[in-house]
């Protein structure tokens, strides 16, 4: 069956088996008692890229394209490592990175994570921040 997100959503109630951890586990298999003894990890109880894409279509249908966007890129996030992220949220703050830095992470997101919609995320603040006077003049020197 076919996912509607007009009708299948909450995901976790109405269609259950479409939103599993990262190794495949079902909902129901997600406990506490069973991350308190080991038998899944922290990492199980992260969102997979296809439950936030079908989330994003929730999002959609229910005309809040903002959101949607918002999600599609998150979607493109969820198996890139934390450290990365953090990374990135440095990157992007203001007059944090040059316009060559903000570049090389764009391409970066597209060609080792495979994340365009990310990139062109980046490659947009990268312009607004030029705009507004916010990108590093240049890379600090080194020693």
């Amino acid at each position: 069956m076919a996912f509607d997100p007009a009708t299948d959503y909450p995901l976790g109630s109405e269609r259950p088996e479409l939103a599993t951890t990262p190794s495949g586990l079902a909902l129901g298999e997600l406990t506490l008692d069973a991350l308190r003894t080991g038998r899944i990890s922290a990492d199980e109880i992260r969102a997979t890229p296809s439950t936030i894409r079908r989330q994003a279509e929730v999002a959609r249908a229910a005309g809040r394209e903002p959101l949607a966007q918002n999600l599609e890129r998150a979607a493109e996030l969820a198996s890139v490592p934390a450290d990365t992220i953090l990374e990135l949220y440095g990157a992007l703050r203001p007059a944090r990175s040059t316009a060559e830095e903000l570049e090389a992470w764009a391409s970066r997101l597209e060609h080792e994570f495979e994340a365009p919609l990310t990139a062109a995320f980046v490659r947009e603040a990268a312009a607004v921040y030029a705009e507004r006077s916010l990108l590093r003049e240049r890379a600090p020197a080194t020693v």
